[in-house]
């Protein structure tokens, strides 16, 4: 029998954090291998970026696209590096989970994207970034307009 990871049941989420910009951006994907992995950062990271990372094999070979791959070892329980560390993704993670087994308790596969992308507007609207409640529900409501929700598609 092959042995497998502590995680290979889990739905496999990417997320990538600007600490400049305190943006973050969400994606679901299938395997967490280098080919899965590298296109996704290729598209949403410059080149002239540092890359910050924890010690997942996958990072390893893309990181050398980048101007620096920054990386914290886990597993020999190295958390800080100087400015190197995974804690903003950890953090993130943190309230997605805390919010899933607290508010809405199951997620499908096939919605994961969809709560992932309320936890990345939750994130990057967040009060300590200057938005308040009415700017928050603003911005939210901006993305209905001339929109239309139907429990079924009209025939």
């Amino acid at each position: 029998m092959p042995v497998r990871s502590a995680w290979h049941h889990k739905l496999k989420v990417l997320t990538l954090i600007d600490r400049d910009t305190r943006q973050a951006r969400s994606i679901v994907v299938d395997k967490l291998t280098t080919r899965a992995v590298a296109p996704i950062l290729r598209k949403n990271i410059a080149r002239e970026a540092r890359l910050m990372t924890d010690e997942a094999a996958h990072f390893k070979p893309i990181g050398k696209e980048f101007a620096e791959h920054g990386v914290v070892n886990h597993k020999a329980e190295e958390w800080v590096r100087g400015d190197v560390y995974t804690n903003t993704a950890e953090n993130y993670f943190s309230v997605f989970k805390r919010g899933m087994k607290g508010v809405y308790q199951h997620c499908s596969e096939k919605h994961l994207h969809r709560y992932l992308a309320e936890f990345d507007f939750r994130y990057n609207k967040r009060a300590s970034l200057g938005f308040d409640d009415e700017s928050r529900a603003e911005k939210a409501l901006s993305g209905v307009t001339g929109k239309r929700l139907y429990y079924r598609q009209p025939a």
